[in-house]
């Protein structure tokens, strides 16, 4: 992997010191330029737990992906600069209350005076590091907080419009790439995997947020959603103007 052109792919350079400013702006700057997205999981194109096949996808080919891909890639980026950064599992639950499989979200622990929480692969969410110590942070998406519980996990949530909910679930356990082999797997060809059934490109934007789901646009800016119904060939066209996406020819959007 080159770090050097890793940076560039999201408008970033090499940092000089190991700041949580240093920490911020390159989240940031990642979760605005290289989106979340699941268009290989519905071309059913296979997705491998290699850094060089998802630097080849992310760098190469200027595309996104999901969370094994996205928080993977920068991870290891986020060593090879010199942050203490590691991979953890989470679970998440879903909008109705219940939980997803279990352990197979992966995110980002990095610890520099306190541990921060980094999750550059999570779709809507925030795009500034939390610590783990119960302070609330606030973005265009809503209020963060980490806290832990009596079980000792700890639990991310959001409050937005006056509701809070908890988004996933954590533990400080370090894992590696290949431990989520299975949660790949699952959320590739699983019908209860929440990627298996439409399109769904994401970025965050200065705003707020860029989101394509299906052919329904949705722009949210400030808090307000305005969402545009598009056809095939508007699709198309958004996917490579709004996200930078161009997929090859012969795998036609479905």
């Amino acid at each position: 992997m080159d770090p050097i052109k890793y940076l560039k792919r999201f408008d970033a350079y090499p940092v000089n010191e190991l700041y949580l400013q240093d920490l911020a702006r390159l989240q940031s700057l990642h979760m605005q330029h290289v989106p979340f997205e699941n268009l290989d999981v519905i071309r059913k194109v296979p997705i491998y737990l290699n850094l060089e096949s998802i630097y080849e996808k992310v760098v190469r080919q200027q595309r996104g992906g999901f969370c094994y891909e996205l928080n993977g890639l920068f991870c290891h980026l986020l060593k090879e600069l010199g942050f203490d950064a590691k991979l953890i599992s989470a679970t998440v639950v879903k909008p109705d209350g219940s939980y997803a499989k279990s352990d197979t979200h992966a995110a980002i622990i990095v610890h520099l005076d306190t541990p921060y929480l980094v999750d550059v692969g999570f779709g809507d969410s925030t795009i500034s590091p939390i610590p783990l110590g119960g302070e609330r942070q606030t973005d265009n998406s809503g209020t963060y907080k980490i806290e832990e519980t009596e079980h000792g996990l700890y639990k991310l949530t959001r409050e937005h419009e006056g509701e809070e909910k908890i988004l996933y679930l954590f533990s400080l356990e370090e894992k590696q790439l290949q431990d989520f082999h299975e949660g790949c797997v699952f959320n590739q060809v699983s019908e209860k995997s929440p990627f298996t059934h439409d399109d769904i490109v994401t970025r965050a934007t200065p705003e707020g947020r860029m989101t394509l789901t299906g052919t329904t646009l949705t722009r949210t800016v400030d808090g307000k959603k305005e969402k545009q119904q598009l056809t095939e060939s508007e699709k198309t066209a958004v996917l490579e103007s709004e996200f930078g996406i161009v997929l090859p020819t012969e795998k036609p959007l479905q």
